[in-house]
């Protein structure tokens, strides 16, 4: 017979796995994340997706350029997949007067909005995201976070009615001089 305990337990352990990161947690971080200033001009990057059981699925490199012009700004990137397939995504942002971005481009649903505190920047949208001959509308909560002038680690977590059904995993390398894919 389970004990009162283990049922009490077995009741409230889905409310302890649930608890996340707030961007309150990194106000007083360093080094500080500035969007512009990171990605202004040539990043390249190498990631991974893993699926819902954590299986690496794809791996890939991306070439990004960042232009602004004050608060504006365009994302070009050009992403290589290890399976050959390579994709575009340019995005348009804006930064307002309070600090919060809002941003899209052509595979975005909507308009994508983030804002940064201390090390961590937190970009949220829903990406249409093709698989074999079917488009999904994922959300995608996109955790950024500077390590140094030149290097950057993210996280995002791809959902579907709530449930995390991806995860990619990304390093950022801006060191001159900085490296491409091909």
């Amino acid at each position: 017979m389970i004990s009162y305990k283990c049922w009490l337990l077995i009741i409230i352990s889905p409310f302890l796995l649930s608890c996340s990161t707030s961007l309150d947690d990194y106000e007083n971080t360093t080094p500080k994340f500035d969007l512009p200033s990171y990605f202004n001009g040539n990043v390249t990057a190498w990631g991974i997706v893993q699926d819902y059981s954590t299986k690496l699925t794809r791996r890939f490199c991306v070439d990004i350029i960042g232009t602004w012009q004050g608060d504006k700004g365009q994302l070009h990137e050009t992403f290589y997949y290890n399976d050959g397939e390579q994709q575009i995504r340019i995005w348009d942002l804006n930064i307002s007067t309070d600090g919060n971005v809002t941003g899209g481009a052509a595979d975005v649903i909507g308009q994508a909005s983030g804002k940064s505190k201390g090390t961590a920047f937190n970009w949220q949208y829903t990406l249409r995201v093709p698989v074999g001959d079917t488009e999904y509308d994922l959300f995608v909560d996109d955790w950024m976070y500077l390590l140094n002038d030149k290097r950057m680690m993210n996280r995002s977590y791809m959902k579907k009615f709530g449930i995390t059904v991806a995860e990619v995993s990304i390093f950022f390398d801006k060191t001159a001089p900085v490296r491409k894919c091909n």
